[in-house]
């Protein structure tokens, strides 16, 4: 059989599986947003069949959803196979289909079916066979080149450390099952740069060696295609979002106070602020945690260099009861906000302390006193309005990936803090032409140190 159609024998896997045509036609229903049972019989296949293509190709289709002209369809090898038993020959097959002779030649040839002994074409055998060949499996990068895979993994699940250098364990977590993020409970403390982060920062890391190359999506692939190998399925919990499946994104869809008069709204602060020119504006706001503990979060808009805030609560929670218009004991009242942020921004430099802007919590209600100890004049955006400040909104959905939400904040102290900060500074940004907010901010500082004049 191998002499007669030219190919080497190929070891039959049974009852051949459901054609590719119908597998694209699946993923191009799952790109309009179905589920993968309906996609599934939304193109005549069994909801089961769905489901294991979703799974096994990661939520990634693996296969081109267009196909050449030049590939004979599943229509044409039933227009052959009806033809041949009609007694066509393969000058007239040809002739019929627009096709050249020495491809139903070799059509006829290669992809007849040898069961008996004998060359018998039929459509749905020769179709397998052509699936069966038109994959080409190939080694991937990540599992060939072991320098590039302990690159990619250290930015991805590499340790987080403390600022005298001792690796901080984070929350203990369950071992991953395969399945997405806990809800409300703790993750996996990691570098987690995204593949994205990665790609891109190999170019600055390794300028002269192409070997150290490769596009966030060959990271994707190796993470959630179980066939594509190098990186281990787990580490999908390291991605910002957490899945342990890709999956068509879902759209997603704060209230006035008395403290917030029309000096300090958002439209009052300087037009500097809004054009990103000068650093020294920064956002701010609070992750709410569980049992009333929050963190304060501060980014700067030019750098987007991050600050955390430790809001500790004060003596007597828990043992003192609420009482109304009583003291604020969770450490995010309006007297203990303010003293933290003052403390905070009195770290930095004065060309680094020239507005805030934050959201209408009561938290900052103090803001005018606060405005007085350290000469930040503090704005507040309008209501319902989280793209005014974007920055901040951004990075407070990076921090949910260690201070996730239900789980309590209060656990951690100003060293933990202070390292989470460090890795969220030491990620490359795009924004920053993929540089790290750390090296934006000291270019900046460097910059607008004064040139001292030397004598000979």
């Amino acid at each position: 059989m191998a002499e007669l159609t030219g190919r080497s024998p190929m070891k039959s896997p049974g009852r051949p599986s459901t054609r590719r045509e119908i597998e694209r036609l699946f993923w191009g229903e799952i790109t309009k947003g179905l589920t993968s049972e309906d996609a599934a019989v939304a193109v005549g296949a069994a909801p089961a069949v769905g489901t294991r293509w979703f799974r096994h190709a990661g939520g990634m289709p693996q296969i081109n959803l267009t196909v050449s002209g030049r590939y004979l369809s599943f229509a044409e090898r039933e227009e052959i196979a009806l033809l041949r038993v009609q007694g066509a020959g393969i000058r007239d097959i040809a002739g019929r289909l627009g096709r050249s002779p020495s491809t139903i030649s070799r059509e006829l040839r290669r992809n007849a079916a040898t069961r008996g002994g004998r060359l018998e074409y039929r459509a749905s055998v020769a179709q397998w066979k052509a699936d069966l060949v038109a994959g080409r499996p190939k080694e991937a990068k990540l599992a060939a080149n072991e320098r590039l895979r302990e690159y990619v993994q250290d930015r991805l699940l590499g340790v987080i450390r403390a600022p005298d250098g001792r690796a901080l364990p984070g929350p203990q977590v369950p071992e991953w099952k395969g399945r997405n993020k806990p809800h409300r409970n703790d993750r996996r403390w990691a570098n987690a740069w995204s593949p994205e982060q990665i790609s891109a920062r190999l170019k600055i890391d390794f300028p002269e060696d192409e070997s150290m190359r490769i596009s966030h999506e060959a990271i994707y692939q190796a993470l959630y295609v179980e066939s594509r190998g190098g990186l281990k399925r787990e580490l999908v919990a390291c991605l910002r979002t957490g899945r342990a499946l890709r999956v068509p994104r879902a759209r997603s869809r704060n209230k006035s106070g008395g403290h917030v008069t029309a000096e300090v709204l958002i439209n009052q602060r300087p037009a500097e602020a809004t054009d990103r020119a000068v650093p020294g504006h920064w956002e701010g706001d609070l992750i709410i945690g569980l049992n009333r503990s929050a963190v304060g979060t501060l980014v700067e808009r030019t750098t987007r260099y991050t600050m955390l805030v430790h809001l500790p609560r004060a003596e007597g929670y828990g043992t003192i009861p609420r009482t109304k218009n009583g003291p604020a004991l969770a450490g995010y009242g309006a007297v203990a906000m303010k003293d933290a942020l003052a403390a905070t921004m009195a770290t930095l430099p004065d060309q680094l302390r020239r507005s805030l802007t934050w959201d209408r919590g009561k938290e900052l209600s103090a803001h005018a006193q606060l405005t007085v100890e350290t000469g930040l004049p503090v704005y507040f955006a309008d209501p319902h309005s989280p793209w005014q400040r974007a920055t901040n909104e951004n990075t407070n959905g990076l921090l949910r990936q260690y201070f996730p939400k239900g789980t309590d904040l209060s656990r951690w102290g100003t060293d933990e803090l202070t390292a989470i900060a460090a890795v969220l500074n030491s990620r490359p940004r795009k924004t920053l032409g993929w540089k790290t907010p750390a090296e934006a901010l000291d270019e900046h500082l460097q910059s607008a140190q004064p040139s001292v004049a030397t004598t000979g």
